[in-house]
């Protein structure tokens, strides 16, 4: 499993669609099984953690004034607002590597940038950019783990980030910086402010996601592209294929493994009996290559449906910031693609496979060379 996730994702998805281990319980690897989980959120519940989730682990109607409080911050506008500065991360990044020759692209230019569009959205200083990159490690290792000490003291260690930024805001009264973080302080929700602990809760769950998620998603576009000479040039040639490209690519290699669900009464589900309490993990890295929906899973299509596609869930609890990690995946490719005129593998230095909880790569390899790209 761990030398090739994706291979016997996709093993298990043909012999045993419904599987159980010790370490995930019921894993569901078809994409129907998965679709029918995402809908019926009456039988497979997201309050699956000990620990207070907003509103990942909630379900309808607490689930629901959350999410309507969310969602603004992830609107056409404010996504837009954002581009310029997302933008020039990217091109900082880009004309910081070197003119020619080999780069490792995960510690060279995806982690930096999902750090930089994380904190820039949300608000935050420079300084936190290294404490945070180091917190995404441990938490990452006490996910792998297992282990509720180390999980708590992660959650413990992210929390103390916040207050501290909160407390910061709240000392500086009016002259507060007008961004994310304060915005959330004058939140309400069934008439009253959110809590400290409601803000920590969803600033974990956005910045988790963004961190971890499209810091794999940059590395998996650009391993791909630089494995597919043509498409590579194609896409130079024309950036209007980039938003469904990087969907599609994205689909092939997912950059997120998993979510959870907890069964609420007894259900028979790919040929299985799971009694109330089942624990379920969501194996989307499964269910986004069923051939029965997709045909040739790796085959990099553009013009399918995207309503199939699952890489930011679907249903209630579909990624509230899908239009923002799109908007920063773009941007990311079409700066390296237009700073670069080629990007290739190196055969002779292959890269290194992510361990779970994450997808993608640990490191991306590649060789790159500067000059001239087809003007857009």
């Amino acid at each position: 499993m761990l030398d090739d996730q994706i291979a016997a994702y996709d093993e298990m998805r043909r012999c045993c669609p419904v599987a159980h281990s010790d370490y995930l319980h019921w894993s569901i690897f078809r994409h129907a099984d998965v679709i029918r989980v995402l809908e019926d959120h009456d039988t497979f519940s997201n309050v699956v953690s000990r620990h207070f989730s907003v509103p990942n682990g909630m379900d309808p109607p607490r689930h629901t004034a959350y999410r309507a409080l969310i969602e603004p911050y992830f609107s056409p506008e404010r996504v837009r607002a954002f581009e310029p500065v997302c933008r020039e991360i990217a091109v900082n990044l880009v004309d910081k590597l070197p003119q020619s020759g080999e780069i490792e692209l995960m510690d060279g230019l995806a982690r930096d940038f999902a750090l930089q569009t994380q904190c820039a959205f949300m608000g935050w200083p420079a300084a936190l950019h290294e404490p945070l990159r180091q917190w995404t490690r441990r938490n990452h290792d006490a996910t792998l783990s297992g282990d509720r000490i180390a999980t708590a003291a992660v959650a413990l260690e992210f929390e103390g980030h916040v207050r501290s930024l909160l407390d910061m805001r709240r000392s500086a009264g009016e002259s507060a910086p007008e961004d994310v973080t304060t915005r959330l302080l004058r939140e309400r929700v069934d008439g009253r402010p959110l809590t400290d602990e409601e803000i920590v809760s969803i600033v974990r769950n956005w910045t988790v996601g963004e961190l971890a998620t499209i810091a794999a998603s940059v590395g998996i576009v650009a391993h791909h592209l630089a494995a597919c000479p043509d498409l590579q040039q194609r896409l130079r040639a024309d950036f209007s294929l980039l938003p469904a490209a990087i969907d599609e690519i994205l689909r092939i290699q997912a950059p997120l493994i998993a979510n959870r669900r907890i069964t609420t009464r007894a259900v028979e589900i790919g040929g299985r009996r799971l009694e109330a309490g089942a624990r379920i993990s969501l194996i989307w890295a499964s269910a986004n290559r069923d051939e029965a929906v997709f045909g040739n899973p790796d085959e990099c299509r553009f013009d399918r449906d995207p309503s199939q596609n699952l890489l930011y869930g679907a249903g209630i609890h579909v990624c509230p910031g899908a239009a923002l990690a799109r908007l920063e995946l773009r941007v990311m490719m079409e700066e390296l693609l237009t700073r670069t005129r080629r990007m290739t593998l190196m055969p002779e230095n292959p890269p290194v496979r992510a361990i779970y909880p994450a997808g993608g790569f640990a490191s991306v390899p590649i060789r790159i060379e500067r000059g001239a790209s087809v003007p857009q």
